[in-house]
Order: structure tokens, then sequence, then C-alpha cells
């Protein structure tokens, strides 16, 4: 565990917001472009700068976080699983491009930010959002466009110094599969600087036609404000700039342009904005020199990767989202993620076996707060991931081990009768499977929908008669001993204890004997795997004090009996 970055970015943030602007609200931004599948690693940028206003808010400060739905953005590409017909639609505004087949939503970008919207009410994040389209198309930014057209030889001027420097080696290198999913959904990626063989124009209209950005300004006049534009599809017109609300100046020029606009503070940004000659690099200048302005402080994110991709639908379509996370987690488990790690330190989002181990490290942590024992910075990420400012996130009333509960919903398929009967084994004072939610829903939906159907836990329906007669004598004692034992210890703890005291007494000790030689691990190793291959017909399977619980005390002999 890292120690409390939150706080001291807070602590900066705080000072820098009374150097500059004494007594007003802080603001904190975050931008997504929703172009597609709003995804783990677009969730960052949103993350960071919550957790850091939500403390400066806990502090009593009015702060409030700026999240831009960069929604006027161009539509890039066709993603995977779509028509390939909406082709026709490239380098139109998002929000002018109809939503995929079959969508409620009125275009593509409400049909990618309502999900990435739901997900963060879920996750106990206040923002302010800010569509740019409304922004552009109602002229709010119209002093700032008209400004950095009569600053068009500045603004370049500042391009060009880097235009001409090599990318660091490092940068030239090919990023891996996460880094490209995540380049693929920051900002305005991809987008030029304005430069044009008609000269340097940061401002790029839709067409008035074809409502695609495909255009070239040729001419513009900083006193009338006349500029003319000529599109691929072979439409020419001239316009007044000061009455034009159908276009967006460049990323480049737009990103600084509204740091100065909202009076931003804080905002991280992606390896892919950090690198030499990049959007927040370049912007630093601009927003300076251009818009007099002071650029925001915040850290360069790392990437989130994803484990268990490989086992994930090919539906899903490529990199997972906060919803499919949302699906399998406790939202404050995903907030914990994001909170314990330095914004620069990479992780990985578990959709594979690993989220067992990774609940098991979150309940271990959250007993160690309840008794006091926890470090301080692990006491802050806890606070954080299961508190705001004004909330407290809810929580699965009586926990239950996450493996635990999955183990049990693989092998009852989900069976709620007979999922309580087991989990009353568990523990006995459950009253309904109601106090096991949402946490048991959670892991139902890991088991159904991310288990491969080839690692879900069949138990036999009839005993392996070829296996059975093919036992030894020291195998038949084995399982005779542990039927005759099902009765007297029929717990968790219980079975737990029976099940490694077997080959402790065939090899002559007291079932409680602490001993640990390799031959004694040995046996107990081979025992184990005969159970699971009589019961399940593998070698593995789930945990076996539970998978006995589940089967239940007759069926358990009866697939037994050699």
């Amino acid at each position: 565990m890292d120690a409390d970055w939150v706080a001291r970015f807070a602590d900066e943030v705080i000072a820098e917001a009374e150097r500059r602007a004494p007594g007003k609200p802080i603001v904190c931004a975050s931008g997504l472009s929703p172009s597609g599948p709003i995804h783990l690693g677009n969730l960052r940028e949103v993350m960071t700068p919550h957790l850091v206003a939500d403390e400066i808010r806990r502090r009593g400060y009015d702060c409030v976080h700026v999240l831009s739905w960069d929604d006027f953005d161009r539509y890039r590409k066709v993603p995977v699983g779509v028509d390939p017909s909406w082709a026709e639609h490239i380098g139109k505004p998002l929000t002018s491009v109809p939503a995929p087949p079959g969508s409620e939503h009125p275009n593509w970008a409400e049909h990618f930010k309502a999900p990435m919207a739901a997900a963060l009410a879920d996750l106990g994040v206040e923002f302010h959002g800010i569509s740019q389209t409304q922004m552009y198309t109602s002229g709010a930014y119209r002093e700032q466009v008209l400004l950095a057209m009569r600053e068009r030889k500045r603004i370049d001027a500042i391009l060009d110094q880097y235009r001409t420097k090599a990318k660091p080696k490092a940068q030239a290198q090919a990023v891996d599969a996460d880094e490209a999913a995540a380049l693929e959904g920051s900002g305005a990626a991809g987008e030029d600087d304005g430069s044009g063989a008609g000269g340097y124009y940061p401002y790029k209209p839709y067409c008035s036609v074809c409502d695609r950005d495909v255009t070239t300004v040729t001419a513009y006049d900083d006193a009338t404000t006349e500029l003319t534009y000529t599109c691929a599809c072979g439409h020419t017109e001239t316009v007044l700039l000061s009455e034009h609300t159908r276009g967006k100046l460049v990323w480049k020029v737009d990103w600084p342009m509204r740091w100065a606009y909202e009076g931003v503070v804080f905002e991280p940004s992606g390896v892919d904005h950090s690198s030499p000659g990049s959007s927040f690099v370049v912007g630093g200048q601009i927003v300076r020199e251009v818009f007099g302005a002071e650029q925001p402080i915040g850290p360069m994110y790392a990437f989130v990767g994803i484990s268990g991709m490989a086992k994930m639908s090919s539906s899903k379509g490529g990199v997972p989202t906060p919803a499919d996370a949302l699906s399998i987690m406790e939202p404050a488990l995903l907030r914990w993620l994001y909170a314990r790690r330095r914004p620069n330190q990479s992780f990985k989002v578990s959709f594979d076996q690993e989220i067992q181990r990774m609940y098991d490290e979150w309940d271990t942590l959250t007993r160690k707060v309840a008794d006091g024992t926890a470090l301080p910075a692990d006491q802050a990420a806890h606070r954080r991931a299961t508190t705001t400012a004004s909330l407290t996130l809810p929580d699965t009333p009586r926990r239950l081990p996450y493996r635990t509960l999955a183990s049990v919903v693989d092998i009852t398929t989900g069976h709620e009768e007979q999922t309580l009967r087991i989990l009353r084994e568990f523990d006995h004072e459950i009253a309904g499977l109601d106090e096991l939610r949402p946490r048991l829903d959670k892991a139902q939906h890991w088991v159904t929908t991310y288990v491969p159907a080839d690692e879900r836990t069949q138990v036999r329906e009839e005993p392996d008669a070829e296996l059975l007669a093919s036992l030894g004598d020291v195998e038949r004692e084995s399982l005779r001993l542990l039927a005759q034992g099902l009765d007297e210890h029929w717990s968790l703890d219980g079975l737990t204890t029976l099940l490694y005291g077997v080959p402790k007494v065939q090899a002559g000790l007291d079932m409680s004997a602490k001993a640990a030689t390799p031959e004694l691990k040995a046996a107990q190793r081979a025992f184990f795997v005969l159970l699971y291959r009589l019961l399940v017909g593998r070698d593995t399977g789930p945990r076996l004090p539970t998978l006995l619980l589940a089967v239940g005390r007759d069926r358990v002999r009866r697939l037994l009996a050699a």
C-alpha cells in the first residue's frame, strides 16, 4: 500500500487554488470521449480527480469536479460488431451519429455516456457534466474561438517548436494491448493540430452540407470574422465566425482553452498526453501565452490493465467497462483499487480467478480497519473506498468470502433454496439470501459470465465405478475414514480438519497433530486429487470443505463408496 497520495495532492491543490484565486470554488477536471465503450482505463481519468476533489470537500472547501464529455469530437471509426454502413458517419460530431442498432438513446455519444454516468453514480462519484456539443453550439466559447483565430500565428509558432522534434525512443516503441486500448479512448486522440496547405487555422468547421469535418479553412478575416472553407464533399462556404457554431477548436488548442474557461486547478493526464510535444505539454504554453491563464497541476496516470480478458465473451467488444466491473464486484472494492495506488502506478482489475484473492485482501483490510490494526495509509484508502464527503456506499450486510459464494453458486447453478441451505452451514444465523446481497449476486454473475464452461463445477450424478474399482487398499481406507468422520465434522472448520487429518491418521498421527513433513503433504495432495476426481471428474475444483457441504453428506458417501 502506498502512502496517502490523495491527501498530498489535496494539500497541493488547496495551496495552488489559494494562490490563484483565494476564496473561489476549487475546480478539478476530467474529460471523456464517448466515441465507444468508456473502459476501466478511462475510469482513472475520473477517479483520480474525484478522490482529490472529495478529500478537498471533506476538509470543508467548496470544490467542483468538472467532467467534460467530448461529444463534439469527430466520429473516427466503426467499432468491431457495429454495422459497417456506419462508416458513412466518419467525420461527423459524435452527437450527430446515430446510436448503434437497437439502442434506446438518441445518438452515438449518448449511447456511450449513459452507462458511464450510471456507473459513476453507483461509485458515488459526484461531478458537474459539461457537453462540449452544447458549449460549442450555444456559442459559449465564441470569444475564446475568436481569440484563438486572432492569435493563430502565435499558436502556430508554439506548435512549430514541437513539430520537428522526433519522438523519444520509448514513445516510438509499440505499446501493449492494454495501452493501445487506453489510447483509443483518450481525449481527442488522433486529431490534427490545425496545420494545412492553406495556412494555419486552429478552428475546424463541420460542413453545413455533409456535417463532416473533412474541411479546410482557406481564408479568414480578423476584422469581419469572415471564414471560408472547402469540404471534401465539394461544398464551399463563407460564414461569419462571430455567429458560426458548427465547428470546434483543434484539440491542442481546445484543451488549454477549457482550462482557462473553467479555471481548472487540478487535472491529471494519461501517458499519451504527457510526452514531449503532446497536448498537455503544448497546452501549458498555449494557455499562458494565448488565453492568459495557468495550466492545471496534476499527475500523469498510468494504464489500468485487465486480467482474465482471454476468457471474456467476444460479444463484449474489447476492453471491459466500469459497468462490467460493477457486475462482479461491489462499488467500494472498485473504488479501492483506484484509491490505493498512486496515479503513476499501473495495476490490474481482475475478471479471472484473481478476483477471489482481491476480495480476500479487501476483507482482510476491512477487518484490520475494524479492529484498529490497519496502517494509516490503508485506513485512508479504505475510508475513501467506502465513503465520500456526502455519502456512505452500500455494503453487504452479512459478509461471507467471495470465493465461498462463488463456489456455492457454481455448484448449485444459482438454485436459491439449495444455496441458502449450504451457506447456512457457514453461518447458521443467515436468515435469508438478501443479507448476502449484493455480494452474492456479484459472485453469481462472475461465475456465469466469466468462468469458462470447462472450469464450471459439475458434480457427478453416479459414482465413478471404474476409478473406484482400481483403488488400492490405502486409498480405500482414506475414503472409509472420511465417510466415517462426516457426521462428527460436518461444518466448514470441521471438514477442513477432517480432510487434512485423514492422511495424518493413516500415517499413524493424531488427526489434530501439527505435522508438515514432505511425505505428509504429498499424501494430502494425492488424497485431495482423488476426492476431486471422484466428485467432479477433475483434478481440481472448489475448496473441498465447501464442495462437500454443497454436495451433502449422503451424496458424498454414495459417490465415494468403494
